[in-house]
């Protein structure tokens, strides 16, 4: 299958967006982790435990165990108010997203259990329709899948850890088609049209430990994982007279490398009320400042000056590393019903100075609910609800002047847990 390159990235994004958190991240996986605002490290008591903490498959039921959910995404218009320019303001397109999860974990074998995720951890879609944005965005879309089997190992009663491999596929389209200034009074018109994928390897380590009955310490990292697309691009610009360029069009091999960042999460969870209720407070830190630049190759020298300056020089991201904190609540009503709510504050990467149509993030607040009905000793039901609401965000740099509002995503998850 001929391959173009995936310039998901071409602006700054990758891997990110259905379900937002910082920069290109979807931290909900699963029915538990979306109705708890992604407090889900200490805490894991289902099959999801093979993802999100896979030290903690130490301390699940002894038997088979699968979690498998479907997530629907909604992510709002986002609107933008130009400062100097009315003809500029325009909205994103709605965007609308179902992503599959499967988890998966084994008995156990001399204190071993074994586990296997499924996932979607990196995406976005953004498209714009009007002419000023359309120029660097007119369609930024990046799908991820990742699968991941681990491994947990019983040290003792109070002692587990675990790891994994990360195996991620990418696929990516990015497109662009408008009018930039060359000198003065002259413009040209350029387009880029390039899609691609890619399949890369990473790793996972985690650490679970009890000290007392009730009281859960976790802490799980994620490596770094260099996302390397390589492919075809085809770029073209119009006549440009007063300069004495041709109308050119050029298909040629390219290549670019962009980060999935490292995650370090730390994590503690306490168990009251009769083991009826749980509150878990989570910490992210997501490695972005490895977002230091973008910066394409070519098999052909682009001698083009327009092209060259629009989609060959080195572009400077200069991402800074993100924080989010979660907390999570989870109540066991009756031997049924059991009920979930979430909150988070999650913090974004991208300086005013690089922040783009591509990816206009801002920090935010996290809302989320959820419940699991359990009909009977092998099958829990469930449904969750995510509310991630961006603030505001005003910019001014050398491609923007202007605001970002009413920047937000809606995520419901339906999903179910079975024993055997």
């Amino acid at each position: 299958m001929k391959k173009k390159i995936a310039v998901v990235a071409l602006t700054g994004i990758l891997a990110a967006g259905p379900a937002f958190a910082s920069g290109y991240r979807i931290p909900e996986q699963s029915l538990n982790a979306t109705a708890l605002s992604g407090a889900y490290a200490a805490n894991t008591p289902a099959a999801d435990a093979s993802y999100y903490n896979p030290a903690n498959m130490s301390w699940l039921e002894n038997t088979w165990q699968a979690d498998a959910s479907l997530t629907w995404i909604h992510l709002a218009s986002i609107e933008y108010t130009d400062n100097a320019v009315a003809s500029y303001n325009s909205g994103s397109r709605t965007e609308d997203f179902a992503m599959p999860n499967l988890h998966v974990v084994s008995p156990e074998y001399n204190n071993f259990r074994f586990g296997l995720s499924v996932v979607y951890p990196y995406g976005l879609s953004k498209r714009w329709d009007n002419a000023f944005p359309r120029t660097t965005a007119e369609e930024f879309t990046l799908k991820t899948y990742e699968l991941n089997p681990t491994v947990s190992y019983k040290i003792g009663d109070t002692l587990s850890i675990g790891g994994g491999v990360r195996a991620i596929y990418a696929e990516g389209k990015v497109k662009s088609y408008g009018t930039v200034p060359v000198a003065g009074p002259i413009t040209a018109t350029i387009s880029r049209d390039l899609e691609g994928d890619t399949t890369e390897y990473g790793y996972n380590l985690a650490m679970s430990y009890r000290p007392i009955e009730n009281l859960s310490l976790a802490a799980t990292y994620r490596s770094k994982v260099d996302l390397n697309i390589e492919g075809d691009s085809r770029l073209s610009s119009n006549a440009i007279g007063a300069l004495g360029l041709p109308a050119t069009t050029l298909n040629t091999g390219a290549s670019v490398s962009v980060p999935a960042p490292a995650v370090l999460t730390l994590a503690t969870a306490y168990t009251c009320n009769n083991g009826k209720t749980t509150a878990e407070l989570a910490y992210d830190k997501t490695y972005w400042n490895a977002y230091d630049q973008l910066d394409f190759n070519y098999t052909t020298t682009i001698n083009h000056p327009v092209l060259l300056s629009a989609f060959d020089n080195s572009k400077a991201k200069n991402w800074v590393n993100s924080e989010a904190f979660r907390l999570g609540l989870t109540h066991r009503l009756n031997t049924q019903w059991t009920v979930m709510a979430g909150f988070a504050i999650d913090k974004n990467p991208i300086p005013d100075q690089t922040l783009g149509f591509e990816l206009p993030d801002s920090d935010a607040k996290i809302y989320s609910c959820g419940l699991r009905y359990q009909p009977t000793d092998n099958l829990t039901v469930g449904a969750a609800y995510l509310f991630d609401d961006k603030e505001s965000r005003s910019v001014v740099n050398t491609g923007v002047n202007g605001t970002f509002d009413n920047s937000a995503a809606h995520l419901v998850n339906a999903g179910l847990q079975y024993r055997f």
